[in-house]
């Protein structure tokens, strides 16, 4: 699976390999899809799963948006960590223990901006939940690949292009 991946990004890049490293051009790829996965979930599980409607766990309720956007992080935060880790990040010099921790921190933060800007778009300036949550999460990539270029997934040298 690894392989196909590095092959279909890989045949992608070939347009754009002046532009940009290949390393930059996989996690775009890679962010990219995970991020097209993240809004596609989110999606469904705001107007088919929860059908925008609250819900309630006990003692605890969630608005819809916020529900849909948890569920598919639960979804989402795996895959993402994979994908940067094997495909990304091939040359990092950090243990993968240390990686995990890692990105899950910045997650977190992530997480919690996202949680808050979401909640900010849709329940104070009236935006429709998938376009607060597209708009909030273009705000956040930008952290996230200097986060993981320079804290996660830290390398010796900045390499662009092996595997």
């Amino acid at each position: 699976m690894i392989n196909f991946i590095f092959t279909l990004i890989d045949f992608f890049y070939q347009p754009f390999r002046r532009l940009i490293p290949l390393q930059t051009f996989r996690y775009m790829a890679c962010g990219g899809g995970n991020m097209a996965l993240d809004i596609f979930l989110f999606f469904i599980f705001y107007n088919f799963v929860f059908q925008k409607q609250i819900l309630q766990l006990g003692f605890f309720a969630f608005q819809p948006h916020t529900a849909a956007f948890l569920t598919a992080f639960c979804i989402t935060f795996p895959i993402g960590f994979l994908l940067s880790k094997y495909i990304v990040w091939t040359n990092s010099i950090v243990k993968s223990h240390v990686q995990l921790f890692r990105y899950f921190v910045i997650v977190m933060v992530n997480l919690l901006f996202n949680v808050l800007f979401i909640k900010l778009l849709v329940e104070y300036f009236h935006f429709y939940p998938t376009v607060a949550k597209i708009i909030t999460t273009a705000i956040s990539v930008l952290f996230s690949y200097l986060s993981s270029k320079h804290f996660t997934f830290k390398v010796k040298n900045d390499p662009s292009s092996s595997r």
